[in-house]
């Protein structure tokens, strides 16, 4: 993905800490009566969104741990559980991987290639956040999480997302970027910049 022009280096775990903390926040009030509601990501539903949002850190951690992302099976159905403690011990576990020696400079095989430590948990982060988003916007919460955070991340963003990484849902991991005011909370013109419609 060539260098990165930003000082990725110097993220750390707090990063992830602090996205999972917003997703944390959403997901406290998202109930079992709107997991069939559709979401910004066309083609799944609030309960689809809380099963990976949900699955996200502990897929993180392993990878953070061993250097290498586990293979993806079957999507758990965590929304039928409790899905709040599951996304708890999810994240402390992988910003406790994050957090370790050396896992800043550790080299992390993925399935679309080699990156560092540094950078991927930045991926983590900005999939949490994003989805923490999904989340807020499909079951009528406030979608201005962090603004500070939110910037970080659509800085990242920018520079991390190529437009081959775009195209139709379920075909390309983003989905072409949407236009929108350069006023607009800086959660929304990250989910814009992510393929979203605010």
């Amino acid at each position: 993905m060539g260098a990165d022009p930003l000082p990725f280096a110097t993220m750390s775990a707090d990063v992830l800490e602090a996205a999972f903390a917003q997703a944390a926040g959403v997901l406290e009030t998202v109930s079992p009566e709107q997991t069939d509601l559709p979401t910004p990501c066309t083609s799944w539903k609030v309960r689809d969104v809380v099963n990976h949002l949900v699955g996200g850190p502990r897929y993180f951690a392993v990878t953070a741990e061993t250097g290498t992302a586990p293979a993806q099976g079957e999507m758990t159905d965590f929304a039928r559980g409790d899905y709040r403690t599951e996304f708890a011990a999810g994240a402390a576990r992988a910003v406790a991987a994050f957090r370790a020696e050396g896992a800043m400079d550790k080299t992390m095989t993925l399935p679309f290639g080699e990156l560092p430590g540094s950078r991927f948990v930045l991926i983590a982060s900005t999939d949490a956040f994003v989805h923490a988003w999904d989340l807020a916007k499909a079951t009528g919460q406030p979608t201005d999480l962090d603004p500070e955070l939110a910037t970080r991340l659509l800085e990242f963003a920018r520079v991390a997302i190529p437009d081959a990484f775009r195209g139709p849902d379920g075909k390309a991991p983003f989905g072409p970027a949407v236009s929108i005011d350069e006023s607009a909370p800086a959660a929304d013109r990250l989910a814009a910049f992510m393929g979203r419609q605010p």
